[in-house]
């Protein structure tokens, strides 16, 4: 798997003053109109968009704010109208995925038991009847969907839907109006800036020093409100990195670009300074040099990642490791978690001194439908709960800083295999395997090009070849602990003992069997009877 593109670290803006934070407030409240204003532009285009409706649109915002400011809005303009079309054909193909698995159950007979591959009918006639009427609610859902598709019409809400829908649900959300009115203003407020490399310290509409000190390129409405040259705003906080402060001053010293962007978390009522920058894309090293030392193979599940360490042949090394979570509460708890967790996973496999941890590719997308697993609501619940695209994009990100590689393996039957080939034998008094365990070892070992079984089928029976005992542990010839099993004794197969004597004696065989004759049969002349 390819690493990460780009670094993002964050920090808060210290020792703001009142006049600090009215000049952020007011900033945020006119860039945010402008964005608001070039995102209800660019949604009007749909699939009309050109190059020339983009200049325009960026030359009426020149002209209220600056070049680069214009610039950095109608980029976020188009990454999100963007982000709102990829979301649509996403629940595109969610709708068809329903739609299809409906038709298929309600063209079975009523009561019809299903198989582990797909589901059977419906248990009677009420509950057919009901999925009947969903059906056509689905397939009206999905025609005015995918007619919007064709049209280019996308449905985006600056500040986010979730928080829109909580203004009908203040109760519920514990807030009163005006705290709501609070998130939702600072939800819709723009103050960010791209990098430009070349630019001194890499930014020139946001800018950062070595030494902390934030200012901020005003726009042209607001030139009034600066207290430095050229129409700049200096806060009176300083900014400090602790978190890869290193590489972002190394960054800013030789004038490569770095993007910033300011938020107010209303809740805690602090300013928070982002700075993020792309990483040039490094070739990956090759499969088989990842494979050398060994490779750590990871199940994923739903409270914890069940992690083994494999040597380059295969063979299991030590005891299982677990590494747990909890994957209830707010996103920011989850998200924390999951970093513990990968956290933890990371330094065990420095110390194991391998190069790669092999993980499964899930992809839960097609199993999330509501028809997908019928009655099941709490496994739809546990594989919908699983953060699967945002576990991969950590872990790679994660391991990265670390110089490890990360194989991503089909996840086919891991879970099976592993337990049907590898859960028994390795179980013993003192070690618990579970299937888990076994599903990382099955990971491991397809991550390393082998095949999930312990053993090979034997040769076929012929007449110079018998069915034996096949491995496929060690490579010919390797010894040591990797090695292949020694002969049982100190002759070869077939061959007389070292003293040169028979340890028991020959028994009589207990069948009789007749010495060859030499007598020649001669077949009498018949004798004819009247």
């Amino acid at each position: 798997m390819p690493g990460p593109c780009g670094v993002a670290i964050r920090d808060r803006l210290k020792h703001l003053t009142p006049q600090d934070e009215r000049v952020l407030r007011a900033v945020g409240e006119h860039q945010g109109a402008l964005a608001s204003r070039d995102l209800k532009a660019r949604c009007a285009d749909g699939l009309e968009h050109s190059a020339d409706t983009w200049a325009a649109r960026k030359r009426e915002l020149t002209a209220l704010s600056s070049s680069r400011i214009a610039g950095a809005i109608t980029k976020a303009t188009h990454d999100q109208w963007a982000l709102a079309r990829r979301c649509q054909a996403a629940h595109i193909r969610k709708l068809e995925a329903g739609i299809k698995t409906l038709r298929y159950r309600l063209s079975l007979p009523i009561g019809e038991k299903g198989t582990k591959r797909a589901a059977g009918g419906y248990r009677s006639k009420g509950e057919w009847f009901s999925k009947s009427r969903r059906l056509a609610a689905l397939e009206v859902r999905h025609t005015a969907a995918a007619a919007e598709w064709q049209a280019g019409r996308v449905r985006v809400v600056r500040g986010g839907r979730r928080l829109l829908n909580t203004r009908h649900h203040l109760t519920q959300a514990e807030l009163t109006e005006e705290q709501w009115r609070e998130r939702w203003e600072a939800g819709r407020w723009f103050l960010a800036a791209d990098g430009e490399s070349g630019k001194r310290f890499g930014n020139e509409t946001i800018r950062v020093t070595d030494t902390g000190e934030v200012s901020i390129k005003l726009p042209a409405p607001l030139a009034h409100l600066a207290n430095a040259r050229h129409g700049r705003y200096t806060l009176s906080g300083r900014i400090a990195f602790a978190h890869r402060g290193a590489e972002w001053a190394d960054r800013i010293e030789t004038n490569r670009a770095v993007a910033y962007h300011i938020h107010l978390d209303t809740d805690r009522g602090r300013w928070y300074l982002t700075a993020s920058w792309q990483r040039p894309l490094v070739q990956t090293i090759p499969l088989e040099t990842a494979r050398a030392r060994g490779m750590i193979g990871v199940d994923t599940n739903a409270d914890h990642f069940a992690a083994y360490h494999l040597d380059r042949h295969g063979n299991p090394i030590g005891d299982p490791h677990r590494f747990g979570y909890d994957l209830s509460g707010t996103a920011g708890h989850r998200d924390a978690q999951i970093r513990h967790a990968l956290t933890r996973l990371i330094n065990w496999a420095k110390r194991a001194s391998v190069a790669a941890i092999g993980i499964e590719d899930l992809d839960f997308t097609p199993e999330k439908t509501r028809e997908k697993h019928g009655r099941r609501k709490r496994f739809r619940q546990l594989i919908s709960g699983m953060p699967t695209g945002k576990l991969k994009a950590r872990l790679v990100s994660m391991a990265a800083e670390h110089g490890l590689s990360i194989v991503a393996v089909d996840p086919a039957y891991t879970s099976l295999w592993g337990a049907q080939h590898w859960q028994k034998p390795l179980t013993t008094p003192h070690r618990t395997m579970s299937r888990h365990d076994a599903a990382g070892i099955a990971i491991g070992r397809r991550a390393l090009g082998h095949p999930v079984r312990r053993r090979t089928a034997p040769p076929p029976h012929d007449q110079s070849d018998r069915a034996g005992r096949r491995t496929v542990q060690a490579g010919p010839g390797d010894r040591g602990r990797e090695g292949t099993r020694p002969p049982a004794t100190d002759r070869p197969p077939g061959g007389p003992s070292p003293s040169g004597k028979r340890k028991r004696g020959t028994s009589a065989s207990s069948t009789v069997r007749d010495a060859p004759s030499t007598r020649q049969w001669v077949q009498d002349s018949l004798i004819c009877t009247g």
